[in-house]
């Protein structure tokens, strides 16, 4: 999650130095590096002479057999240049060049993945490199050219050939070009940028997770096709099949559950959840065009000054939305069945429930991430699979152990919510037995924590000076990950839980001015809150914001989301909604609010695989990022909805097995809705899985373990 601006207009800066030379020094330098641009024509060139001292650049007088292999593969390419053969014609024509369009940012030229790494002539084989070019330490300048810290350029070599021998090659060819000697620094191939056709083995946890996934599936459609063929009424399905079957799981995804008149139902809660959703996948995509290979890459600069980036740059609120609707459920689900149960919470049972709802589908997302990613893609930029794969091995448990928002490099960087989200709730119990016992003091008593950790947030950044030049992603864990700092929204709604858990239902009369003054302020508080810091944007400035000016938006403005949001929720449930009730209200949210949590989860791994098999450059601009912000989601709510009926519902349908069997009261007789608002993980706060609520041991209910889960 990027929440620091400062970070992104840093960058940008930088490369405004790029975009501004001196007139006097740009054209000398543009035509030396111009010079470079037939890379794979002066290559061809350059082997109809080599020979094998050409080659010796290493610590033995001899050759080793690697040597000499490379150099016969090196022999027979040459050979086939001279005679025109159509596989050498290719390895040269896959070559990419200087990129076109330095000037406007381009630093990425992919040349032609695939007719490289497909080249095959008897035991010679294509190997695809990117060679990191440095056009200031490479021409000796310190002026034009230096804001442009490295670009990519793709070159073709034989399999056989280490990245030391291409090196090699690279040096003479440029001392016959430019005449000079470039230093390794300026110039060079790295094996870790290297690929052929030949993809890795798969590995003893790659194969684990294969044969997981294919089990599930396995039941899934035994269960399925039972469910279909020898079930006549859904009333009689077996647990077990339920649990696994497709059609019963779909039904109850899809299902729309509409009962307006019922005080205790938050419907517009599946609104705000799936805006929120739609608002955080938005956000990521936006954030991977900064390490795309975009031919327009400076253009990142006027668009940072338009309101519009606003969104961009604001869209962690978002995240407050779901602390707030997560404490809000909490308090709200959990004071109720402590109510029917005379102040009896199984804790130990109620953490169990979480655990079963969550951990599953995390601990299959790290397996899917690091192990499925470089099987189901390849290309120019997919070296090594998932880009985390590294970090994942070194704090995968602390992921699983939801501490991941502590750790120097996670391995899920979006899973820091989780993490945040789930020691909360570990503490919830505290609170909740307070409110519960002392009523309005502990409520008095949370009001005041929440006063104390917004002035610890305040403090900490005017002790250190914090300020908008200063905010780098180093700091980004004691701004944004850690606990404290999110606490606030989350203690928020808990309050508003436990407000609405005291009135019971109860309808406020409100005049039209009071209703119109709360949406009012409640518009203001929102829009204030995502274009207060635009001014000090536009003018390209940002970094002369005084601390103090800072420190008091990010305070303030933590507490104050989680607080418009708060009336939003209470407008819509007393009559004052009006339209935002009437969509945020659709029965259309439904579906996508209860498939919310799996599509939190599995975004990242389809925006990483569709981010890195580019073959060709990317072009930068509103309309291009909302083709693919659309894109993602649709194959994400696909992938989620696969993964939901094979790992989510049927490992978290055990949860039904650990409710208490109690006999229902005869006056209390769940309807199939609401069973189903409670199964379907939906927000009825009073009428939900009735049976559960009546037992002495009894806990927090379905939507506490899912509603409060998404992102």
């Amino acid at each position: 999650m990027v929440k620091i601006p400062g970070f992104i207009l840093l960058s940008g800066l930088a490369l405004i130095s790029a975009t501004q030379p001196e007139d006097r020094s740009v054209l000398e330098e543009f035509q030396r590096l111009r010079k470079l641009k037939p890379l794979g024509i002066e290559f061809a060139d350059y082997f109809r002479n080599v020979t094998l001292g050409d080659l010796s650049l290493f610590d033995s007088q001899l050759p080793t057999q690697d040597d000499l292999q490379c150099l016969n593969d090196i022999s027979m390419l040459v050979s086939a240049l001279q005679g025109g053969q159509y596989w050498a014609l290719k390895m040269i024509d896959s070559w990419g060049g200087i990129p076109s369009g330095i000037f406007t940012g381009n630093v990425y030229d992919l040349g032609n993945f695939d007719e490289c790494i497909n080249i095959k002539k008897d035991s010679l084989r294509g190997k695809y490199c990117f060679l990191d070019v440095s056009p200031a330490k490479m021409l000796g300048v310190q002026s034009s050219l230096s804001g442009i810290v490295k670009m990519k350029t793709a070159t073709c070599f034989p399999a056989s050939c280490s990245a030391t021998h291409m090196n090699k090659f690279v040096d003479q060819i440029l001392k016959r070009i430019l005449n000079v000697t470039i230093p390794s620094t300026a110039m060079s191939i790295s094996e870790d940028s290297c690929q052929t056709a030949e993809r890795e083995p798969w590995n003893g946890l790659t194969i684990l997770t294969i044969v997981i996934l294919s089990l599930m599936a396995v039941a899934v459609t035994i269960a399925t096709l039972y469910d279909y063929f020898l079930v006549r009424s859904q009333d009689q399905l077996p647990t077990a099949v339920k649990l696994f079957s497709a059609r019963a799981n779909s039904r109850a995804l899809f299902r729309v559950v509409e009962n307006k008149s019922n005080p205790n139902v938050i419907e517009c809660l599946h609104g705000i959840r799936g805006m929120s959703l739609f608002w955080v996948v938005w956000l990521h995509q936006y954030a991977n065009i900064f390490t795309s290979p975009n031919i327009n890459r400076f253009s990142i600069l006027s668009w940072l000054q338009t309101p519009f980036t606003m969104f961009f740059l604001e869209g962690p609120f978002s995240v407050d939305s779901f602390f707030f609707i997560g404490g809000l459920l909490v308090s709200l689900i959990t004071l109720r069945v402590m109510e029917r149960n005379k102040g009896r919470l199984n804790v130990p049972l109620m953490y169990l429930h979480r655990l079963i709802r969550i951990l599953p589908i995390l601990a299959m997302s790290i397996l899917v991430y690091t192990q499925l990613t470089g099987v189901l893609g390849n290309g120019p930029l997919f070296k090594g699979g998932y880009s985390k794969k590294a970090a994942c091995e070194k704090t995968w448990f602390m992921t699983l152990l939801f501490v991941s928002n502590f750790a120097n490099d996670m391995c899920l960087d979006h899973t820091w919510y989780l993490a945040v989200d789930m020691q909360l709730f570990l503490i919830s119990p505290i609170l909740l037995f307070a409110l519960y016992k002392w009523g309005k003091k502990a409520a008095a008593a949370i009001f005041v924590l929440i006063v104390l950790l917004s002035g610890c947030l305040f403090a900490t950044m005017m002790v250190n000076h914090y300020s908008i030049a200063s905010l780098d992603l180093s700091l980004q864990k004691k701004m944004y990950y850690h606990t404290h700092t999110h606490a606030a929204p989350w203690l928020i709604g808990f309050l508003f839980g436990y407000f609405m858990y005291l009135n019971k239902g109860r309808k406020f009369k409100l005049n039209w001015m009071a209703a119109w003054s709360g949406w009012i302020l409640c518009l203001a508080m929102i829009f204030t809150s995502i274009f207060a810091l635009y001014p000090k944007i536009e003018s390209g400035k940002p970094w002369l914001m005084t601390t103090l000016e800072v420190s008091s938006y990010y305070t303030l403005t933590r507490v104050g989301w989680p607080m418009a949001i708060g009336w939003v929720v209470f407008a819509c449930m007393q009559g004052y909604g009006g339209l935002a009730n009437s969509f945020l209200s659709s029965p259309l949210w439904q579906p996508l609010s209860k498939l919310s949590y799996s599509i939190y989860i599995w975004h990242g791994f389809i925006q990483e695989i569709n981010q890195r098999i580019v073959r060709t450059n990317t072009y930068f601009s509103n309309y291009q990022v909302m083709l693919n912000f659309w894109s993602t989601m649709g194959f994400t709510v696909l992938f989620s909805y696969l993964l939901y009926l094979l790992i989510e519902a049927p490992i978290g349908g055990l949860d039904i097995l650990l409710r208490p069997k109690m006999k229902a009261p005869a006056e209390i007789k769940p309807t199939t809705d609401s069973a189903q608002v409670g199964e379907g993980h939906g927000v009825d706060v009073d009428s939900s899985n009735q049976r559960e609520l009546e037992g002495a041991d009894s806990t927090v209910e379905t939507p506490v373990d899912k509603a409060e889960l998404e992102q």
